[in-house]
This record gives C-alpha cells, sequence and structure tokens, in this order.
C-alpha cells in the first residue's frame, strides 16, 4: 500500500497535502498523525507544522479490481472490470471483445476466475464478502436456461414416472434446480456425488 509522510499548519491541511500527494479522495485515507501542530509565540515564533503518516486504503472491492487486472493480463486478455460494493457482496462485470474465452465450456472458467477473486478479496479479511463475477449477463442467462430445463425434466419424471440424473453442476447450478422444483407438487430433488462431479437427481414424490 503506498504511504507518505507530509505536514502543514494543520492536521488538515498535511491531510490535504498527502491526498494530492497520493493523487486521491480524502476517504480514501488511512491516517495517523506523528505530530500535532503547535503554535508558535504570537503566533509567529517557534511554531511547529502538523506531521501525518497517510497510507491510501484498499477496499475489498479495490482489492478484487487489482486482482482481475493483473490476471486478465497475464491471459492476454482485454476486459475492463467494473465493480460494485455493498456491505455483503461485490459484484464485478466484465466487458471486452473476447467474453467467450473468459465464460468457458458451460461456464467453467467463468467459475473458476470468481472462485480465485473470491479467495484473494477474502484472504486477509476478517468479514466475508460473496464475489459474483459476470460478463455479458451469462449467469442471468445461464439460470434462465436452467429453469426452464429443471421444469421441463419434473414434467418428464413426473410423466415417465422414472427418476432423471443431471449432469455434474457447480453449486450456484443446482441451488437453481433444487429451488425452481422446491415447491412442484409431483417431484422432489437431492444431490449425490462428489465435487466437481456432484449432480442432481429429480425423483417422483
Amino acid at each position: 500500500m503506498k504511504s507518505v509522510i507530509t505536514t502543514g499548519k494543520t492536521i488538515e491541511d498535511a491531510v490535504l497535502a498527502a491526498a494530492i500527494q497520493l493523487a486521491v479522495q480524502r476517504d480514501k485515507l488511512d491516517i495517523e498523525v506523528l505530530e500535532e501542530p503547535v503554535k508558535g509565540l504570537f503566533g509567529v515564533f517557534g511554531g511547529k507544522d502538523a506531521k501525518i503518516r497517510a497510507t491510501v486504503f484498499q477496499s475489498m472491492g479495490d482489492t478484487a479490481q487489482g486482482f482481475l487486472s493483473e490476471l486478465f493480463d497475464k491471459m492476454n486478455l482485454e476486459a475492463k472490470v467494473d465493480v460494485t460494493e455493498t456491505d455483503d457482496v461485490i459484484s464485478i462485470h466484465v466487458s471486452g471483445p473476447k467474453m467467450g474465452i473468459l465464460i468457458g465450456h458451460r461456464g467453467a472458467t467463468l467459475d473458476a476466475v470468481q472462485y480465485l477473486t473470491s479467495l484473494a478479496v477474502n484472504r486477509d479479511s476478517d468479514k466475508y464478502k460473496r464475489v459474483i463475477v459476470d460478463t455479458e449477463n451469462y449467469r442471468k442467462k445461464r439460470e434462465e436456461t436452467l429453469i426452464k430445463l429443471a421444469r421441463r425434466l419434473a414434467h418428464k419424471v413426473h410423466k415417465t414416472r422414472k427418476k432423471v440424473v443431471l449432469e455434474p453442476m457447480n453449486p450456484f447450478e443446482r441451488r437453481v434446480i433444487h429451488s425452481t422444483l422446491q415447491k412442484d407438487p409431483y417431484v422432489v430433488t437431492h444431490s449425490e456425488g462428489d465435487e466437481p462431479y456432484r449432480k442432481v437427481v429429480i425423483t417422483l414424490k
């Protein structure tokens, strides 16, 4: 993290000098007062300026942005990273000319990038934040596809009275299937197997 030591007639003057020097907003700085200002005799003689150490504060969202920018650079992937951060979630939207590479087969690469970003963000933090990485609205489209699939397969199980075992899915995709059929009057769902080959099974009630 970047830090500087600055001085000023007042603490706020020293902070302003640090903000200018570091080229960041005041609220992005952690301030440590090293020396309080001392007024001189008659306001002129023997005075002493305030001295502070200012350190650029990096939010978890900033960490995510930095991590992904470095990762995409190593992947030779031209991408713009937009981060929205709340108290519990960091939502990241990635845009660029070749986002198919980032998505990968059925979102596998995107899931891997999301997992690695979550590790980087939460590694040194006392508070856990969920990280969501998306591009080209892939996750929303995938969710809609899975909802339709779940309903179609539930109808098939009801009609044939035979269970259906889906292909291995990640936790997010399995949750969509379970949630969609949670209140279905004819079928129930459960998961079988170990990660990363865990599957959803749809059976008749």
